[in-house]
């Protein structure tokens, strides 16, 4: 029985309908290598979103240092519950560095929870992407971009095209040598081609701008 596939897709279907969309496409493949997109398989939605808005317009250090201080004084060593966090006073959550809007934007995550529009592990596994995205982005602080990486990091979803994300975009003109970047509207346009499979063009554009800058 042959091992079971990292992702919920055939990712090396995946790589060979790229390869026969677009010359520079699979030329970029091939600069690149085999697809390898890492998963991440711990966090909840609810978690996942938790992170992200903590980590939003923060240095990555500064944002590791106040989590951690959450989860240690609000969630007792992990990702508050969001009872704990509906039932934790302004002082309590000012304490580890929470500014007062990521404080109203983590209170609106846990009420949102509570009331079943933030989907738990099992129930999002059956959602549709842009059922997801429309529930997802009713809590405050979240917009299109952030559901898309939880579509893409921790689903896995195929099929999920994030036309706001400056990588992508950037990745698109350097591999397609367009004199200026595409606005949303064309690279939504120029993706057309590459479904059910736009999670893995996006990954490759992602590393065309490594590639560039030498990562």
């Amino acid at each position: 029985m042959p091992p079971a596939l990292p992702y919920p897709f055939d990712h090396r279907k995946a790589v060979r309908h790229l390869r026969q969309c677009h010359p520079r496409m699979e030329a970029l493949i091939e600069k690149v290598g085999r697809f390898r997109l890492p998963l991440d398989q711990q966090a909840s939605p609810y978690e996942a979103l938790f992170r992200s808005i903590l980590y939003q317009q923060l240095h990555g250090n500064a944002a590791a240092a106040i989590l951690g201080r959450v989860k240690d004084q609000i969630g007792g060593g992990g990702f508050p519950r969001p009872a704990a966090m509906l039932a934790a006073s302004d002082d309590a959550l000012r304490a580890p560095g929470l500014s007062r809007q990521k404080i109203a934007a983590l209170r609106d995550l846990a009420a949102k929870a509570e009331a079943g529009i933030v989907p738990g592990w099992e129930e999002i596994q059956h959602l549709p992407d842009d059922d997801i995205v429309a529930r997802l982005t009713q809590v405050r602080g979240v917009g299109e971009w952030t559901v898309h990486m939880l579509l893409i990091f921790r689903l896995g979803r195929p099929d999920v095209w994030p036309t706001l994300d400056y990588g992508v975009r950037h990745g698109y003109q350097i591999a397609f040598h367009k004199r200026r970047m595409p606005t949303p509207k064309e690279l939504a346009k120029a993706g057309e081609p590459w479904r059910p499979y736009r999670s893995v063009a996006a990954w490759y554009f992602w590393q065309q701008v490594g590639l560039t800058r030498g990562d």
